[in-house]
């Protein structure tokens, strides 16, 4: 009989969190949504005191987003991206079918309206900017990128002739075409 060491067990079993690293890779989720995911997972599990999610079920994750809303008083969106996160653990992770998550009510946006910059306070942040900080700024005011996509554009991704811009890896994993802004030449 062959006995093994306790650390070449534990070395053979992947961490819940390195776990969720893996899925997200999976499913092509963005790098920001890994980091969020696994970030939520972390709070929900120091929330109730280190133990395994799957010890752990409806009742737990109840009161993780009831502390969220009442004692923390998160916003609408950031409850909701935990309300993300914690599915994806259960569903996708730990492979846990919990009909009751189904059930938690995701919590409504609120009915601010959203601060927008005026054409002129636009023309003077752009001012302000120099070199690459520039660029990247009117890349994404005039194209509506995203950050993470901005910083992944290459020379060869900018077709002038056709005033497109390619976004590789995009949201989903996918590539997209974006236009070039009206006055990019100026700037590019």
């Amino acid at each position: 009989m062959v006995s093994t060491a306790p650390s070449e067990v534990n070395a053979a079993k992947p961490r819940l969190l390195d776990e969720v690293r893996a899925h997200t890779g999976v499913k092509h989720l963005s790098l920001r949504t890994e980091q969020t995911y696994v970030g939520w997972i972390k709070r929900y599990i120091y929330f109730h005191g280190k133990h395994h999610p799957k010890d752990m079920g409806a009742a737990e994750v109840e009161a993780f987003l009831s502390y969220l809303a009442t004692d923390r008083q998160v916003s609408s969106g950031t409850k909701n991206q935990a309300l993300s996160a914690l599915p994806f653990l259960y569903k996708e992770v730990l492979q846990v079918d919990l009909p009751w998550l189904d059930d938690v009510v995701r919590a409504k946006p609120s009915r601010h309206l959203p601060v927008v910059l005026s054409r002129q306070e636009v023309e003077r942040l752009m001012a302000a900017l120099e070199g690459r900080h520039a660029l990247m700024a009117r890349l994404l005011y005039g194209t509506g990128m995203r950050l993470m996509e901005c910083v992944r554009l290459r020379v060869k991704d900018v077709d002038f002739d056709r005033h497109e811009i390619t976004v590789r890896q995009g949201n989903g994993g996918k590539d997209r075409m974006a236009p070039l802004p009206a006055g990019g030449v100026s700037y590019l």
